[in-house]
């Protein structure tokens, strides 16, 4: 599974100090998944909270943004 980051959502992973595996993880093993038209949003618990990750799949995923919950 191919992942590229949008350019907001590499910003806010700096700026969040979120770890990129963290978003991966949390793609390809989510607690939850919910869908709106083309936009998945999963969350994960992890490190004592809980990460939200919201992508869009087309032939690879687009991640959008990733933040805590």
């Amino acid at each position: 599974m191919e992942l590229q980051y949008t350019a907001h959502c590499e910003e806010q992973i700096a700026e969040r100090k979120l770890e990129k595996v963290w978003v991966e993880e949390t793609i390809r093993y989510p607690d939850k998944t919910e869908r709106t038209g083309k936009k998945y949003y999963v969350t994960k618990k992890l490190n004592g909270g809980t990460l939200r990750v919201v992508y869009i799949k087309e032939k690879y995923i687009k991640v959008i943004t990733a933040y805590w919950l």
